[in-house]
């Protein structure tokens, strides 16, 4: 009798330790440690990167989403950076736009890496607050993207120095912001990226701080754009390196590489007109123009 309840409380024990082993397993697969992307394509694969921001003490982690390039163990990387609306869906899944350039850059053969700089926050969107006001700004995004090329830089996956950003709006000008070496922390980066492109961002604070591109940058602009006007980005190219292209198209708005009809959007209080809303939407030709001028630049950032 004593024998069985031994053998039965071994059993127990057994079972415990193999589940565990299946919960750790599980983990691993979703949040894979440093140095563990997979090759395989596939679907996104999430794992968690290191921002040089730091919370409590701590260094701030990150979720970002990974898609690899098919049949391509090692190849470049692009880094996404989403606008001020997040990159998460109302089901916690990388959105549309996310996917949509994932696929893009894939089909060429490149990696790519999608950062969620708000969550980790405890921040849903940024578009509906006061610019003032906002917890995350672009020292916080500055930090995220430095962290996270510096991350990529130590993956087996990636091809040594073939780094690129792409950033949308306020990731646009996250995108200027990690490229602007009058920041002490852009100057003694150890990596920099090849490429830098912001569709539509935000140039004003770069204008006033001047801006020293520590990489080619090709900025993509709407004319009609009354959210982050093209002035002041035009103003940056004008007067700031050679190293700094600008694409802009009559017509286009914010939002001008989406699909969805131009609309107003009367909750966003920041814009040229504060307080009167600002305009959204897509721009067959522009949308057309600016992704192949986007790979185009790519694939020249990336040649050997």
């Amino acid at each position: 009798m004593n024998h069985v309840h031994a053998l039965s409380f071994k059993e127990h024990v057994v079972a415990i330790l193999r589940w565990g082993m299946a919960v750790l397993i599980s983990f691993f697969t979703l949040f894979p440690a440093f140095g563990q992307l997979q090759p395989a394509a596939g679907g996104a694969q999430r794992v968690q990167v290191p921002s040089q921001d730091r919370v409590g003490g701590q260094t701030l982690m990150l979720d970002g989403w990974w898609y690899a390039a098919p049949d391509r163990p090692v190849a470049p990387v692009v880094l996404m950076l989403h606008g001020c609306g997040g990159m998460l869906n109302a089901r916690g899944e990388p959105n549309l736009r996310t996917k949509e350039y994932a696929a893009l850059l894939n089909a060429q053969g490149w990696h790519a890496l999608a950062l969620d700089s708000l969550t980790p926050r405890g921040e849903k969107e940024l578009c509906t607050q006061r610019i003032g006001t906002r917890r995350t700004t672009q020292n916080e995004r500055r930090f995220d993207v430095l962290g996270a090329v510096a991350w990529l830089a130590e993956q087996s996956a990636i091809e040594p120095g073939r780094v690129a950003l792409l950033g949308w709006s306020h990731g646009g000008s996250a995108v200027l912001a990690a490229t602007n070496l009058n920041h002490p922390d852009v100057a003694r980066a150890a990596v920099r990226p090849r490429l830098a492109v912001a569709f539509y961002p935000g140039c004003e604070a770069d204008v006033r701080r001047g801006y020293r591109a520590s990489t080619e940058a090709l900025l993509m602009l709407g004319l009609a754009d009354d959210w982050t006007p093209a002035a002041p980005c035009q103003t940056l190219a004008t007067n700031g390196p050679p190293r700094v292209t600008v694409l802009a198209w009559e017509g286009a708005y914010h939002g001008f590489d989406g699909t969805a009809p131009v609309r107003h959007r009367a909750d966003v209080p920041n814009g040229v007109q504060p307080g009167r809303g600002v305009h959204l939407g897509g721009h067959p030709e522009a949308r057309h123009a600016s992704q192949q001028a986007l790979v185009e630049a790519l694939q020249r950032a990336f040649a050997p």
